[in-house]
């Protein structure tokens, strides 16, 4: 009569317990219902009478007989369902109980299954029973951490916040033992102990103290061990690892990865990523290492965060504490196999954890393979990616051909730039928080070497190098690098035409206005008045006013200034055919306007994208991120009614290298709160150009635009694209804006490529005027900021003598060698040379 009384009491309090998990937080791995469908067919519900009026019997019952779109919340409850049954029951409801079974049936209720398989370890293994009822008894009114917020300092434990709360009720249990019960006042002691802000949640626990204390007392089994105190959060953490043995998680910064995140570690391919619960007890700030491997009894999920959990109420762990068995994969490349294999790497580690674990390395999967108790796979893997970081080493070098326009112009932009190597930092802070890739950049102007170390595996560095090299040809094809703070800084539109653009200075505030509010921002993003246009205000809003971005490029021009907008006619009601893919790369149709937005990543702070994708996904804005060496490309709302657009984000050491403008209409940009200035990318206020911001915005207004470089093929493309499919007019030929050298230097030569009309076009008149036979190697530009400036004067004082003013400028041919080219692009023409009679004097 007893087994039976305990066997009914053990499925009365298995069916609370699954009750009570469904409204806890769910699994991150849900199963295949119809895999677990099979399970349930061993059991008969007719012959579990207790269980056929109860909800969830009828629910599960009901699963077996049902297909398998079920939601994924049901199949989360059903395979918690069939775990817990078989957890207590035998393979089948109608064998008898397990002995873990048995054992459980003997304990009061303790609100869960796992809190109760903790509580059962620390009776029959660890010899911390009472410990383990006291934090039970706390942790069972507890659904938030924000209790630890208000938790004294000198309460807290290093060893994180199950401790904490340990060292709470000692200390509350402590006071009320050592007087008599009538003279126990909570309120007093919360006072004296600075807990009165948690004093509701601590008489609670005390209640549950005292039910549990009482139900033990009554135990023949367990009355003796759950007076046993250790205060030994080695033997409480191995107790909740019996419960809670799959809420163990690894720091993914210990694993080479993100700082500051978390994954569950287990056998699963799938990374179920987590970060630590800001009121937790191990939080810690950004600079310091956080725990690499901790213990947790709720993983939270929520609507509002992308694409992680929260781990709240933490322990941090050895990993020698915890046996279960899982199955590791460590990628190798070929590279790194070798270092393992040539530096006896693999061997030592064999002998050194081969007795607990199984450990091979897989040519065909190319990884290694370890197998075992997870605390030691996990010490294993580790000690596998520490030897496996190697310091690699390079220079930025110049491997054009010596006296050649593209040696000397990539010495000088070398030379600048072991002047500011203040510029790799953002990607040195990207590698160390992303990959814990540490470069160095060493620059040393004296010897004129930029010095480049790589601490990583050498799989990382060659994604480094990649990147370096992408730099390199960057630099090369630019003509001077700008320094960080060059650009014409924003201003306010002159007084004069002002009150015509005050719906350009509300567009601006859009974006750079950090004042705007969450409810301002939803409304641009969800909002009954929302359009593709006010969404992605949105996103420039956070990548300006969160990220520190700069703004810049066609949104500016055709939304911001313009307030321009078309769609392809014939795709009106399919937007998602907009997207077309370049070498993986996605791009928008050209006519839909405004097509994207273009950001330069600021120079002074690290940009996290993970960051910047939680901030879209708070406003419901989708996004895929798309990786180059010198670039994210982002592509967002690709599924939205409102129609997709793309985004570039272009890393700062590689914007530095964009000298060069295209049309005078793509030159503004957008800075954090100007919220009604505009400024420019490129000056091009200064002689010989003389266009200034009204300039630009009145033809923008009227859909005009000058083409500022020679027009080579990918120039023609964007033209066609203005006049042929936008329907812009070009204003009069083409003029070539070529940035003023560096201070040091009169001149600067820039190539002009064979696939230019200029190019062409002086090709031809020598052969016309030369002959036929005329070899041409190369035609570079030369600009010369002193002689532009002389030479504008004097034009000016002739045409002043002319009439109509015209001074009847030609472009003349004239021929000289070696010295000769170095005087005249530094120094102009000397008169004193003049010659009639001369070859080229045409």
């Amino acid at each position: 009569m007893q087994e039976l009384f305990r066997y009914l009491f053990l499925i009365i309090f298995a069916l609370f317990v699954l009750s009570f998990h469904h409204i806890e937080c769910r699994s991150a791995l849900p199963q295949n219902i119809d895999r677990l469908k099979s399970s349930l067919k061993h059991i008969d519900y007719k012959n579990l009478c207790m269980f056929r009026k109860n909800r969830l019997c009828n629910f599960l019952h009901e699963m077996n007989n049902a297909t398998s779109d079920e939601t994924k919340q049901d199949q989360e409850l059903w395979k918690r369902g069939l775990s817990q049954f078989y957890s207590i029951l035998g393979k089948a409801p109608s064998e008898a109980l397990t002995q873990h079974g048995i054992a459980l049936a003997k304990l009061p209720d303790f609100g869960s299954l796992a809190m109760s398989k903790c509580v059962l370890a620390s009776l029959q293994n660890y010899n911390c029973g009472r410990d383990m009822i006291s934090l039970s008894s706390i942790l069972s009114v507890l659904n938030t951490t924000v209790v630890l917020k208000g938790i004294p300092q000198h309460f807290k434990s290093s060893d994180g916040d199950f401790m904490t709360l340990l060292n709470v009720m000692d200390q509350i249990l402590l006071v009320k033992q050592s007087v008599p019960s009538k003279d126990f006042r909570l309120e007093r002691v919360c006072k004296a102990k600075g807990l009165t802000g948690i004093q509701h949640i601590l008489k609670q626990a005390l209640r549950r103290q005292t039910n549990l204390e009482k139900a033990f007392n009554l135990s023949v089994d367990y009355r003796t061990k759950a007076q046993i105190k250790s205060n030994d959060w080695e033997l409480i953490a191995k107790s909740l690892l019996a419960g809670y043995s799959s809420n163990v998680f690894a720091s993914m910064k210990e694993l080479q990865d993100r700082s500051q995140l978390y994954i569950r570690y287990n056998n699963s391919a799938d990374k179920d990523i987590a970060e630590l619960d800001s009121q937790s007890v191990l939080a810690r700030a950004t600079t310091k290492d956080p725990p690499s491997f901790v213990l947790v009894r709720d993983i939270r999920y929520s609507t509002s965060v992308r694409s992680k959990a929260l781990l709240s109420f933490v322990g941090e762990i050895k990993p020698e504490w915890v046996e279960y068995g899982i199955t590791r994969q460590l990628k190798l490349t070929s590279e790194e196999e070798n270092r393992l294999n040539s530096n006896n790497i693999f061997q030592n580690a064999l002998a050194k954890f081969s007795h607990r674990i199984s450990m091979l390395l897989n040519n065909t999967a190319k990884a290694a393979i370890l197998s075992g108790p997870a605390g030691t796979v996990f010490t294993s893997e580790l000690h596998l990616r520490q030897n496996m970081v190697e310091e690699f080493h390079f220079q930025l070098e110049n491997k054009n051909t010596p006296k050649s326009t593209q040696y000397t112009n990539l010495a000088r932009n070398l030379e600048s730039v072991m002047k500011m190597p203040q510029i790799f930092r953002p990607m040195q802070w990207r590698w160390q928080n992303q990959k814990q890739v540490i470069i160095t950049v060493n620059c040393n102007t004296s010897t004129k070497t930029c010095d480049i170390t790589v601490n990583a595996r050498n799989s990382e560095y060659q994604n480094v190098k990649k990147e370096f090299d992408s730099f390199l040809r960057w630099l090369q094809d630019c003509a001077v690098i700008r320094h960080p703070n060059s650009g014409v800084s924003p201003r306010v539109f002159r007084p004069q035409v002002r009150s015509k653009y005050l719906d350009i200075e509300e567009r601006i505030a859009h974006i750079t206005d950090s004042k705007r509010t969450p409810i301002d921002l939803y409304n641009g993003a969800k909002g009954t008045q929302a359009t593709r246009e006010t969404r992605m205000e949105v996103v420039a809003w956070i990548a300006v006013c969160i990220f520190s971005c700069k703004l810049e490029g066609g949104f500016v021009r055709d939304w911001v200034v313009g307030n321009y907008t078309a769609r392809p006619q014939n795709l009106l009601g399919n937007p998602k055919a907009w997207i077309s893919y370049t070498n993986s790369i996605p791009y928008i149709d050209k006519e839909v306007v405004p097509a994207d937005l273009d950001c330069h990543l600021p120079t002074h702070a690290y940009f996290d994208i993970e960051k910047f994708h939680d901030e879209l996904y708070k406003y419901d804005i989708t996004c895929k991120v798309f990786r180059q060496d010198w670039r994210y490309v982002l592509l967002i709302d690709e599924d939205a009614p409102t129609g997709p657009f793309t985004m570039d984000l272009i890393e700062p050491h590689v914007a530095l290298t964009h000298d060069r403008i295209d049309f005078d209409v793509n030159n503004l940009s957008l800075e954090k709160d100007y919220t009604h200035e505009l400024g420019m990318r490129v000056d091009i206020q200064q002689r010989p150009y003389l266009i200034e911001l009204e300039a630009i915005v009145d033809n923008i207004k009227n859909k005009r635009f000058q083409i500022l470089r020679p027009i080579d093929d990918l120039v023609q493309i964007r033209v066609d694209k203005m006049t042929k499919i936008r329907q812009w007019t070009q204003l009069g030929q083409p003029f070539s804006v070529v940035p003023s050298p560096n201070p040091k230097y009169s001149a600067v030569l820039v190539p002009l490529p064979r696939s230019t009309n200029l190019y062409q076009d002086i090709e031809t008149d020598m052969k016309k005027k030369i002959g036929n036979s005329v070899q041409i190697v190369s035609i570079e530009q030369v600009k010369n900021p002193l002689l532009e400036d002389a030479y504008e004067s004097m034009k000016k004082l002739i045409a002043k003598q002319c009439k109509s003013f015209n001074p009847n400028e030609l472009p003349l041919y004239h021929g000289t060698k070696g010295p000769g080219i170095d005087g005249i692009r530094d120094d102009g023409y000397d008169d004193r040379y003049f010659n009639e009679n001369g070859n080229w004097g045409e």
